[in-house]
């Protein structure tokens, strides 16, 4: 609780000690905020994303609305993160009680808790990575593949893990968003009711509506809020004539190499077209020439082997420009996330950035 009265903190267990001071636990509080949910992003630097019940409801509200209607969610995901929340506030919305499996839950154990949904319009939200773990059971598939929808969001979904859910009948929904817009607010590139993009300096994604929290509880400059009724995410992206919004990626995540500049997603999405690679993340690292070289890491598929650098250049190079191929690859057994299941580029700069080259 943050005044004893109605506002309650979310944080990840073991960190409400340090976020509490941030947080300024106790003090004062406006009286519409009901949940702060505690982000860090990128930075560290511990914020609060104050979000009112209006903003939770006109989210809930407009995903029944966009996804065809209320129905009785599977709540896979940890409540103190906002998609695990807002699955609590569409079910409370509909009426519904959520069915409740554990982050990491088995294949049987998914199995189970969708077939104990029951009947009529039935959901579920997950990350990347529960969702190609699920994959892997031909069981488990089947029955994400028997909902209405599944929302996918904490970060890009694979090119190779969203075929293979296609292939399955699975009815995904990629969902962009974050704590500040009370989750999930575009969905498939589509804003949802009473949502408003634009691409403001820098391709940055500025987001407005509804769901907009009311600002952060320890506010930082800038201040993304500093425009009523806006956010200025950390994202890089572009809108198309249809209103269609392609999210490129977080703009610190941004390579500048030879003087040009690199979007890993993009050049993901390439490397994992290759068959070798099951799953890698594209970070940048220091060059005495280029100012950055773009540097991959790779989870391989079983059984396959490596590509060498001068394979994946040309496998990436047929796709996008040559700048944006890696000259360095690591494999690895998986790869570092943090929060939701981001992927964690920082760790391997830290932990790649001064080997140089394979």
């Amino acid at each position: 609780m943050l005044t004893g009265d109605d506002a309650v903190l979310l944080v990840p267990p073991g960190e409400s000690g340090a976020l509490a001071t941030a947080l300024r636990v106790g003090e004062p509080i406006d009286d519409d905020v009901v949940v702060v949910v505690s982000t860090s992003g990128t930075t560290g630097t511990p914020k609060g994303a104050m979000l009112t019940a209006a903003s939770l409801r006109a989210s809930a509200e407009a995903t029944h609305r966009r996804l065809g209607g209320p129905g009785r969610w599977l709540s896979a995901l940890a409540a103190h993160h906002v998609a695990g929340l807002q699955v609590l506030v569409r079910s409370v919305v509909a009426g519904t009680s959520p069915v409740a499996v554990a982050p990491s839950f088995t294949a049987a154990e998914l199995v189970s808790a969708v077939h104990s949904l029951g009947p009529g319009r039935r959901y579920a939200s997950l990350v990347a990575v529960q969702l190609e773990k699920a994959l892997r059971d031909a069981e488990a598939t089947a029955a994400l593949a028997s909902l209405d929808a599944v929302l996918i969001g904490g970060g890009p979904l694979p090119a190779g893990i969203a075929e293979r859910a296609a292939a399955a009948g699975i009815p995904v929904v990629r969902t962009y968003g974050m704590s500040e817009t009370a989750g999930g607010c575009v969905y498939d590139g589509v804003p949802l009711d009473g949502v408003r993009v634009r691409i403001a300096d820098g391709g940055r994604i500025v987001l407005g509506g509804p769901t907009i929290a009311a600002g952060y509880r320890n506010p930082v400059q800038p201040d993304p809020f500093a425009e009523p009724g806006w956010f200025r995410t950390d994202d890089v992206g572009a809108v198309d004539d249809s209103g269609r919004l392609t999210v490129l990626g977080r703009a610190d995540d941004a390579i500048s190499t030879g003087g040009l500049t690199v979007m890993p997603h993009l050049v993901e999405a390439a490397v994992e077209s290759h068959p070798a690679v099951a799953g890698c993340a594209v970070f940048g690292v220091p060059d005495d020439r280029l100012g950055q070289r773009v540097a991959a890491a790779l989870v391989l598929a079983p059984g396959a082997v490596a590509p060498t650098v001068s394979e994946l250049r040309a496998h990436v190079a047929s796709r996008l420009d040559p700048t944006a191929a890696p000259r360095e690859i690591h494999v690895v057994d998986e790869l570092p996330r943090r929060g939701i299941g981001k992927v964690d580029r920082r760790a391997l700069v830290e932990r790649f950035g001064a080997t140089g080259p394979v």
